[in-house]
């Protein structure tokens, strides 16, 4: 993927569609954000998911300045707005932001319920 070696770590349950697209699409994002602001950078995806919660944690180890050639400056685009909307419809946690010891990291948390399946 454009430069960025991804590791994937998957534990999931069968999740109410929404909630499953919510997941895909966090998780697409935040990888989108991965290549246009960190390649070349390794990342990791992990992805957990139980009867009531699903857990996304997206980092990588990049500088966090590349922007690929005609796409938005460092201060365009509306990846961490649209995850951030995402997560707020389930009443869930989002954190995103610059790791200590360099490149960037999403962190999700997803309630869900189950009865709703």
């Amino acid at each position: 993927m454009a430069g960025v070696r991804v590791e994937l770590e998957l534990q999931h349950v069968p999740l109410p569609e929404g909630v499953a697209l919510s997941t895909y699409r966090i998780v697409q994002e935040a990888l989108t954000n991965v290549v246009k602001h960190a390649a070349p950078a390794r990342c990791k995806v992990s992805v957990w998911a139980d009867e009531h919660e699903v857990r996304i944690a997206v980092s990588d180890d990049g500088p966090g300045t590349r922007v690929l050639p005609g796409g938005p400056g460092p201060e365009g685009g509306h990846g961490l707005i649209g995850m951030r909307e995402r997560v707020m419809m389930y009443g869930g946690d989002f954190n995103a932001g610059p790791r200590p010891e360099g490149g960037f990291a999403v962190s999700v948390r997803l309630p869900y319920n189950p009865a709703k399946r």
